[in-house]
């Protein structure tokens, strides 16, 4: 293939590549490069999302660098859809992190990100998925506002440096079984009854769980998510769990998921999305309840792989999406405060419809949106999924993950009723988010809405 064709194929990487040495030379001077650095990052993600695009649009397909990547046009539309669910990300950092290198280390994990729609092989799988998690870690100290964000993010560097290493020795056990690294030697492995194969399709979905904080690999959620700023958070419950379904979605296609299998990838599921949401109920701290919540879609996600193959990457696409602009949008129009513990508690936003009830409203909306609820978005990704499970003839599994996510109900509306009919009594008055975090609120505001109206159109095109 031409160098001119692979550069081609490559755009939207090379663009994410070209804003982080852009952040490297504007870091290099000594004086302050103040908001400069935030900027170009957000004109490179932008510039890069948009590339994706259209290059989905035109139907490009290729296969770069012998085979190790895949691109067409549905590869190109995930690609760009993930990038462009970092801007609001980008945004809330204004005030947090307008000067510093939290723009170059985002950019550093996207750039592992954008690689993960198109990996073909275990290599770039790995890749991907270490040049995602390593920025990440420094991201959840780098604000330092809690005393235990350094403990947060060693566990998170612990636990997701084992599951690399359960993956990697998957991985090997499947070239040692087929000798190959694509992607297509897992699905051999899957429909292997060699007992070496399905050691290594359990050790590679085992640490998939791990980096997706699926029950009973959960345990680092709750804490990073916690003792991580607000924007850091908001970027691990969204873009970095959508790069482990993207992987799975990879290793999985064109599977049928059977026999053992099938219960291994339904039952723990299962047990995450009721455990996820009974944790959820007991929880004071916003971010807490949202790792809960996480570990509970995470749940959903992956029940999405009982259904028939076809369809499959539809479903978990657009469920990623609809999860990530209802939880960014919660994030972004959250009220401020000095201090980032009082920040985190529910109790800050009892009362919160008669301080700021736009924040309020739209918060409101989120909630609802992630409960499942019509006629928002969330309701139609859910019904999406268990529709696949259904028709591939796992009933008695979507029932008991329907009833499972009645129980999210209670938590979710509880930050609603709190906001509009919790007493503002000792509640100190919090000022409303930044202007840019309210842009990113908007930004998903509209994106919520264009899902709730037009979800078929969105289906169509991922």
């Amino acid at each position: 293939m031409p160098a001119s064709a692979d550069f081609l194929a490559l755009l939207p990487t090379h663009l994410v590549l070209g804003g982080i040495v852009t952040g490297l030379l504007l870091l290099l001077p000594r004086s302050r490069a103040g908001v400069l650095p935030l900027v170009s990052s957000l004109a490179w993600v932008v510039a890069a999302a948009l590339s994706a695009f259209w290059l989905a649009r035109a139907g490009t397909s290729s296969t770069p660098f012998g085979g190790h990547l895949a691109f067409d046009a549905q590869t190109y539309m995930v690609q760009g859809a993930l990038l462009l669910l970092a801007v609001p990300v980008l945004l809330m950092a204004r005030e947090e992190f307008a000067e510093g290198e939290f723009p170059l280390l985002l950019l550093c994990s996207l750039y592992g990100l954008a690689l993960l729609p198109a990996a073909s092989s275990a290599l770039v799988v790995f890749l991907g998925l270490e040049l995602l998690a390593i920025p990440s870690y420094a991201l959840i100290v780098l604000a330092y506002r809690r005393p235990q964000a350094a403990e947060s993010a060693l566990k998170y560097l612990v636990l997701s440096g084992a599951a690399s290493a359960t993956l990697l020795m998957g991985f090997a056990l499947v070239y040692g079984l087929t000798g190959s690294l694509s992607v297509t030697a897992f699905a051999q492995a899957v429909g292997t009854d060699d007992l070496l194969a399905r050691t290594a399709v359990v050790l590679v979905v085992a640490g998939l769980f791990v980096k997706g904080a699926v029950w009973p690999f959960h345990g680092w959620a709750p804490d990073a998510y916690e003792g991580a700023s607000v924007p850091v958070t908001a970027y691990l419950a969204t873009l970095s769990k959508a790069a482990v379904l993207v992987v799975a979605l990879r290793l999985f296609a064109g599977v049928e998921v059977q026999g053992s299998l099938l219960h291994l990838l339904a039952a723990l599921p299962l047990a995450s999305i009721v455990w996820g949401n009974l944790a959820a109920m007991r929880q004071d701290s916003l971010r807490r309840m949202i790792a809960y919540s996480s570990i509970a879609h995470a749940g959903y996600l992956f029940y999405a792989f009982l259904g028939a193959p076809d369809g499959r990457g539809q479903a978990v696409a657009f469920y990623l999406v609809v999860y990530a602009a209802s939880n960014l949008l919660a994030f972004a129009v959250l009220p401020a405060h000095d201090d980032d513990a009082t920040r985190d508690r529910l109790g800050t936003l009892d009362g919160l419809a008669s301080r700021d009830p736009l924040s309020a409203t739209l918060i409101a909306v989120a909630m609802l949106s992630l409960a499942g609820l019509p006629p928002l978005p969330g309701f139609t990704a859910k019904f999406v999924i268990f529709r696949s499970v259904v028709a591939a003839g796992h009933t008695w599994w979507a029932v008991a993950g329907l009833v499972g996510s009645f129980l999210g109900l209670f938590f979710y509306l509880r930050v609603i009723m709190r906001m509009f009919m919790g007493s503002t009594d000792g509640v100190r008055a919090a000022a409303p988010a930044a202007w840019s975090a309210r842009l990113a609120g908007w930004l998903c505001a509209a994106a919520t809405l264009a899902l709730t109206l037009a979800p078929s159109w969105v289906l169509e095109r991922l």
